[in-house]
C-alpha cells in the first residue's frame, strides 16, 4: 500500500482526534467508581503517575509508528519492519488492533446505548422523586428489553459510522473540533454547579487528599490499567492518526496535550460527580452501578436536577460517540488498505459490529445464561478480554516493534526532539513501560 494521501488539516486537530479517541467512558464512567472503589486521592496520584511512566510513552510509540508509516496500522508494520530487514508478518499486529477494537466497539456501542436512554428519561423528568431501588428496577427492567436496547444500539451505530463514512477531513475533523469543545464546556458547567453543592468540599477531600494506607498491591494494579486503558492506546488506533499527522507538529508536545486533556476529563467528572454524591448523603463506592442508579438518584433530589442530570448524559453520549467514531477509523483503514472504499468499508464494518453488538444485547435477556468462554455470556467476555487483556497485548507489541523492531533513524525522525530525547524516551520504554504493561497483562489474565 502506498502511502495515505490524508492529513489533519492543523495541529489543532489532531490533539482533538486523538483526545476524542481517549475520552470516552473510561474517563466519565469508568474513574469515578473505579476511584471510589480505590480509596480516593491516593488511586489518583498513581493513575496520574501511571499516565506519565506507562501510557503516554506507549501512546507516543503507537502514534510514532503510524507517522513513520504513513499507512494503514498493518501496511505501516510491515512496511517498517521491512525496511529494517525484520520479517513483514508484524503486519498482523495491526489485524490483531482492529479484531480488539471491534470487539470493544461492540459492547462500547450498547453501553453507549444507555446513555441516549438516560438522555432521554432525565428531559422527561423520569428520575425525580424515585429511590435507588426504582431507579435500578427501572434500569433492569431497560436491560431486558431487546427491542429497545437494539433500537438504541442501532441509532448509536449510525450515529458512529456515518461519520467515519464522511472521511478524515470531512467526518472524523469536522465532527472533534465541534463536539470536544462542547464537551470540556459541558464538564466545566457541571463542575461550576458542583462549586455549589453541599458535598463540593467532601468531593475535594476525597479526590485530592490521599490516605496511602488504602494503597494495596491490587489498588497499584487497578491504577496501573485504567491508566493504560484511559488512553486508547494498544489497538492501533492511534497507529491510523499518526499516519495523518502534519508534518511539522511535535509529536511529543501533542503527546502531552493529549494526556493532560484526558486527566482533566476525568478530574472535572470525578469533582462533578462525587461533589452530588456527596451533597445527597449517598456512597462514592458503588461501583459499575454509580453512573445508571446512583447519580439519577442524587441529581434528582437537587434543585433543578433534571435539567442537571440531562446535561450529564449528553456530557456521556458526547463523549462515546468521540470515541466510538475515533475507534471504528483504524479499522476502516485497514480495509482500505486492502483497497476497499471508504464508503463500503465503514458499512461493512458497521454491520459486522452491530452483529456483534446485537448478541451483546441479547446477552441481558435471551441468551443471558449462555456461557461462550470462561463462564462468561457474550457481553461479559466483550467487555472484559479485550479491554483487559487485548488491549495490554497489543500495547506490549506496539513498544517492542517500537524499541526493537523499527529502524532506529525511522522512530528517532519520528519523534522529533533530538538523539538525545530520543534515547531517553527509548530507554523509558524499554525499561519501565513495557515491564509495567507486563504487569497490566499479567493482572488481566489472572
Amino acid at each position: 500500500m502506498n502511502e495515505t494521501l490524508e492529513r489533519w488539516s492543523s495541529r489543532r486537530a489532531f490533539i482533538l482526534a486523538v483526545t476524542g479517541a481517549a475520552v470516552g467512558l473510561g474517563n466519565i464512567w469508568r474513574f469515578p467508581y473505579i476511584t471510589g472503589e480505590n480509596g480516593g486521592a491516593a488511586f489518583l496520584l498513581l493513575y496520574v503517575a501511571f499516565v506519565l511512566l506507562l501510557g503516554l510513552p506507549v501512546m507516543m510509540a503507537e502514534i510514532l509508528i503510524g507517522r513513520a508509516g504513513r499507512r494503514s496500522p498493518a501496511a505501516s508494520l510491515a512496511y517498517l519492519a521491512g525496511q529494517a530487514g525484520r520479517s513483514k508478518q508484524w503486519w498482523w499486529l495491526g489485524v490483531f488492533g482492529a479484531f480488539t477494537v471491534f470487539c470493544i466497539l461492540s459492547f462500547y456501542s450498547v453501553v453507549s446505548g444507555w446513555s441516549i436512554e438516560f438522555l432521554v428519561s432525565s428531559i422527561n423528568g423520569e428520575f425525580v422523586g424515585k429511590t435507588a431501588a426504582e431507579v435500578g428496577t427501572s434500569f433492569d427492567a431497560f436491560l431486558a428489553n431487546p427491542r429497545l436496547m437494539t433500537f438504541n444500539h442501532t441509532l448509536f451505530l449510525i450515529m458512529t459510522m456515518g461519520v467515519v463514512a464522511s472521511g478524515v477531513s470531512r467526518g472524523l475533523e469536522r465532527l472533534n473540533n465541534l463536539l470536544m469543545p462542547l464537551l470540556y464546556l459541558l464538564l466545566l458547567v457541571l463542575a461550576g454547579y458542583a462549586v455549589t453543592t453541599s458535598g463540593f468540599g467532601r468531593a475535594l477531600s476525597w479526590m485530592f487528599r490521599p490516605d496511602f494506607s488504602a494503597v494495596t498491591p491490587m489498588v497499584l494494579v487497578q491504577a496501573m490499567g485504567h491508566a493504560f486503558f484511559t488512553l486508547a492506546v494498544g489497538a492501533c488506533a492511534l497507529m491510523a492518526y499518526g499516519a495523518y499527522m502534519p508534518e511539522n507538529q511535535s509529536l511529543p508536545r501533542a503527546a502531552v496535550a493529549v494526556a493532560v486533556l484526558d486527566i482533566s476529563v476525568a478530574l472535572l467528572a470525578g469533582i462533578a460527580i462525587f461533589s452530588v454524591v456527596f451533597a445527597q448523603g449517598l456512597d462514592p463506592s458503588e461501583g459499575p452501578g454509580l453512573m445508571f442508579v446512583t447519580l439519577p438518584v442524587a441529581f434528582s433530589n437537587l434543585p433543578f436536577g433534571s435539567l442537571w442530570l440531562s446535561l450529564f448524559f449528553l456530557l456521556l453520549l458526547l463523549a462515546t460517540w468521540t470515541s466510538s467514531i475515533n475507534l471504528a477509523e483504524p479499522m476502516v483503514a485497514t480495509l482500505q488498505g486492502w483497497g476497499l472504499r471508504r464508503g463500503y468499508a465503514a458499512t461493512l464494518i458497521g454491520t459486522l459490529v452491530w452483529l456483534a453488538g446485537f448478541a451483546c444485547v441479547l446477552s441481558f435477556s435471551t441468551i443471558s445464561e449462555v456461557d461462550i468462554l470462561f463462564g462468561m455470556n457474550v457481553f461479559a467476555l466483550f467487555s472484559t478480554i479485550p479491554p483487559e487483556v487485548f488491549l495490554p497485548v497489543g500495547g506490549l507489541l506496539i513498544a517492542f516493534f517500537a524499541a526493537w523492531v523499527m529502524p532506529e533513524s525511522a522512530a528517532q525522525d519520528a519523534l522529533g526532539i533530538g538523539k538525545t530525547g530520543f534515547q531517553l524516551w527509548r530507554q523509558l520504554l524499554r525499561w519501565v513501560s513495557i515491564p509495567l504493561t507486563l504487569v497490566v497483562l499479567v493482572s488481566g489474565l489472572l
